[in-house]
């Protein structure tokens, strides 16, 4: 097998006996990333022994036989305590018995559970910063973050460590982390088995995702676990120029765009942005109340061992004025309609996933958070599915493309897929 991350995927490991896989997958996991990262990105990677048997054991002539994955840490699997991204979580949650709906899900498919990669804490985070196990960084460019939340299950991926990792998208931590290391991100929508019983964040918004180096992968995990359809008619889409990108950024996801669709006409554009302005306010009005119903019965217990930024978060509801609630529902029915006006002409829309390149430690400030969260609280308040594609930049960094689709069964997903994976 190539040691370059890039060549390695689903076959390359599907041809390995189980020993030679769980020796691999080892290997990778010691020397692909610097000892301080491995400790950021890697919450735990099974004993030899233990993951040799979990490919023996791998469902034969199952569509991701053999393949090994990495989960995001608020997924459960049977016997291994759930941390999501915090110091305390197993002391006021129980370690859990069994797999959760996710992890089974992917056992069906003979996919290996390797282990368990960290996050955001609670993922209540876009920057992939972590004060408990440390900040995760790009793989090829250090000291610029993967993105979060799903920032250990980015780096895995991108470093050539596992070719397939769970991740979950809330506010666009599966899409901003796939845009800026380069790879491939699929969202699913909120409340469904998948990620109903894994540790939430904003169940209204919350979804289950993963993440692939290619275009072929992705393909071959979205048959698997969702399934793949096709269309005879021609796709109708639009590309939605968005404010605050920067233009670097922008000039190359329209070039991207363009072997989709064709930039929103005037009119289209002009009703997206208007009926896009109270996304971001009523995203973060819901997340916090919904965050809080998840933490309130232990937070002020254990608010010395949060996340100095992420307590902030938490407690912001009990600042929260009934005409901020109001507002929110207000914006997010707004948006739900627009998106259900939108989808009776068109069958996607493209926005850009990130306004610039993978950020600095020093980049990541609360104005930068909040020009990736309007890029990506569209899709999120409408519940809808996206699919990521990278698009590099001349710098060497890149962005991507959010292909927001109404289905996950969407014909424009693998009519995407085929059209990107034939560069």
């Amino acid at each position: 097998m190539d040691c370059n991350p890039s060549s390695v995927n689903f076959a390359d490991w599907q041809q390995l006996s189980p020993s030679a896989a769980a020796r691999e997958l080892h290997r990778r996991a010691a020397t692909l990333l610097s000892t301080a990262q491995q400790r950021a990105a890697l919450a735990l990677v099974l004993p030899a022994e233990e993951l040799t048997a979990g490919f023996a054991a791998a469902v034969p002539g199952g569509p991701l036989a053999g393949v090994p994955y990495l989960a995001k840490d608020l997924f459960d699997a049977a016997g291994l305590p759930t941390f999501a991204g915090s110091m305390f979580l197993p002391e006021v949650r129980k370690t859990p018995s069994r797999d959760g709906a996710f992890v089974r899900s992917m056992g069906d498919t003979g996919a290996v559970l390797a282990g368990k990669t960290h996050l955001h804490e609670f993922a209540y985070g876009i920057t992939g910063e972590n004060p408990h196990y440390g900040d995760c960084e790009h793989p090829q460019f250090p000291g610029r973050t993967t993105g979060g939340s799903s920032s250990g299950s980015a780096a895995a991926v991108g470093a050539g460590i596992v070719p397939l990792a769970l991740g979950s998208d809330t506010g666009g931590s599966v899409r901003v982390p796939a845009a800026w290391c380069g790879l491939y991100g699929f969202r699913l929508t909120p409340r469904d088995a998948w990620i109903s019983d894994a540790f939430p964040l904003s169940p209204s918004f919350d979804t289950a995702g993963w993440f692939t180096a290619n275009a072929t992968d992705m393909r071959l995990a979205i048959g698997a676990l969702t399934g793949l359809r096709t269309i005879q008619r021609s796709l109708r889409g639009c590309y939605l120029a968005m404010p605050g990108v920067d233009a670097e950024v922008e000039r190359a996801c329209r070039t991207a765009a363009d072997r989709l669709a064709p930039p929103a006409d005037a009119a289209t554009r002009d009703d997206l942005l208007h009926g896009f302005a109270p996304a971001v306010d009523a995203y973060h009005t819901t997340v916090a109340v919904e965050a809080w119903e998840t933490h309130k019965a232990w937070a002020d217990r254990f608010r010395d061992r949060y996340d100095p930024i992420v307590w902030p978060r938490l407690n912001r509801v009990h600042a929260l004025t009934s005409a901020q609630r109001d507002a929110a529902h207000f914006g997010l029915t707004t948006v739900r309609l627009l998106w259900t006006k939108f989808f009776l002409t068109y069958d996607f829309l493209i926005l850009p996933a990130t306004p610039c390149p993978a950020l600095t430690k020093a980049e990541c400030t609360l104005e930068n958070r909040g020009r990736v969260i309007t890029l990506t609280a569209p899709a999120s308040l409408g519940g809808l599915p996206v699919l990521t594609v990278p698009v590099t930049l001349p710098s060497g960094l890149s962005s991507g493309l959010q292909i927001i689709v109404n289905h996950p069964q969407s014909p424009v997903v693998n009519w995407a897929l085929n059209i990107f994976g034939a560069k």
